[in-house]
């Protein structure tokens, strides 16, 4: 089986979870999970359904996945696990990531590698709630916007409504430029068919 992003566990119980936010904006030495086993059998599928899909594998953080699909009982999936407090903040010490049953990799760790990687500091790799002006757009705010609505409030006082809005507003954006910078690598990489055809057009 191919290895699973944003998958892991506790590391001092063993405790099964999906990590929903690997740095928390402005506080990056924790991070926000969901445990699995703290869920209704139905709301446990959805997740597990979501996390080996292409949108759950492809997104940066899992949270943004988890913001544009619904439970089973129509509910969008993050708004509900936000408002019954199935979002649990952990320090990212005290998660491991296990893509596979054959490797762990702790997740403070792995966020202090990805930064260095980047040129960043571990709090850059958040989704910030006060984005660059130069990271941020009209469009993917009016577009986020509407996800936000059925949110309501906290009950376990980790994240506000208004810092998921402006989290949602900010999402849209950097998932563009992650897209467009992975398609532009894989380019590089290997060409797709059609270019391929196409280039072969022009030098004939």
């Amino acid at each position: 089986m191919a290895d699973l992003k944003h998958v892991g566990r506790q590391i001092n119980n063993q405790k099964r979870c999906v990590i929903a936010y690997r740095v928390i904006p402005n506080d990056a030495d924790n991070c926000l999970v969901v445990f699995t086993d703290t869920l209704e059998a139905a709301d446990h599928d959805s997740l597990m359904t979501l996390v080996e899909s292409n949108a759950g594998q492809n997104a940066y953080e899992f949270a943004e996945a988890m913001s544009r699909y619904s439970l089973s009982d129509g509910r969008n999936m993050l708004a509900a696990f936000h408002a019954t407090g199935k979002l649990a903040k952990r320090p990212t010490k005290d998660i491991e990531l296990v893509p596979n049953m054959r490797t762990t990799a702790n997740l403070a760790e792995v966020n202090q590698f990805v930064a260095e990687q980047k040129g960043v500091t571990v709090e850059d790799l958040a989704i910030q709630s006060g984005a660059k002006p130069t990271e941020k757009t009209q469009a993917p705010t009016q577009e986020a916007a509407p996800v936000v609505e059925p949110l309501q409030a906290a009950t376990d006082g980790v994240l506000t409504d208004e810092q998921l809005a402006a989290q949602y507003r900010s999402q849209a954006d950097r998932l563009y430029k992650e897209a467009k910078a992975l398609r532009e690598q894989a380019e590089e990489l290997v060409p797709t068919k059609k270019k391929a055809t196409t280039k072969k057009k022009e030098s004939a």
